[in-house]
């Protein structure tokens, strides 16, 4: 049973065409076994005993999502975004009245209930918030713009960000609000917070945890998928 005071929502941010895959269509709706990336992000989070429901930002004209048969969940709202990803998190934002929200990309459907209860856990024991993160493994270089090496960049204390990041509702809707207005670029909701002078917390989780965004990544993706199913 869900406590209603803690209840948590999804948004999962979906408007965007992918085109880096050079598909015919937005990667979220390739397949992965026969059923879209979307349909397997949403199908984990539906299934986490403590996600009230979810709300998906579609693209304005998308003729894809309505297609599925997870459209007519009576747990998914849909609302429409806009041109950025940020704007489409803030059209989802605006459907929720739940305490908690958590940010899920539509092309992330290897993670797993394990990393979103210890995302739970550590975000509803903070005051800012936390993020699923794997921290960097390889050896990092800052470039230059002729396309050369500037220098070695220590890894120490370097984290890949994943998704879901959860925050407290209202308190993610101001940051986004804030770091819009003046004119950051927003790449996941954590930077809108760190803008604001807040800072979440990481929570390390597994880094098969990918997003799909190239056309090798639905072999991984699907790899990666068969393995948890055979657990």
């Amino acid at each position: 049973m869900i406590d209603q005071n803690q209840s948590i929502v999804a948004v999962v941010p979906a408007a965007g065409v992918g085109k880096r895959m050079g598909a015919d269509r937005p990667k979220q709706y390739l397949l992965l076994n026969q059923t879209t990336l979307i349909e397997h992000t949403l199908h984990v989070l539906l299934s986490h005993p403590q996600i009230a429901r979810v709300v998906v930002s579609l693209g304005a004209e998308d003729p894809y999502f309505s297609t599925l048969a997870i459209a007519n969940h009576p747990r998914i709202t849909q609302v429409v975004g806009g041109a950025e990803r940020v704007d489409s998190v803030l059209a989802g934002l605006k459907a929720v009245n739940e305490p908690w929200v958590m940010v899920h990309d539509a092309a992330r459907p290897c993670v797993r209930h394990s990393d979103i209860d210890a995302l739970i856990a550590t975000a509803m024991s903070s005051d800012n918030g936390a993020i699923l993160a794997a921290p960097v493994k390889d050896t990092m270089k800052r470039g230059t713009m002729d396309g050369t090496i500037d220098k070695t960049v220590c890894r120490e204390n370097l984290w890949h960000a994943l998704t879901p990041q959860m925050f407290r509702t209202p308190q993610l809707i101001e940051a986004l609000t804030q770091a819009i207005a003046a004119g950051v670029n927003v790449t996941d909701e954590a930077s809108a917070m760190e803008h604001c002078g807040m800072s979440p917390r990481i929570v390390s989780a597994r880094s098969d945890n990918i997003k799909v965004t190239s056309p090798e990544d639905l072999a991984l993706a699907t790899f990666f998928l068969q393995q948890q199913e055979r657990v």
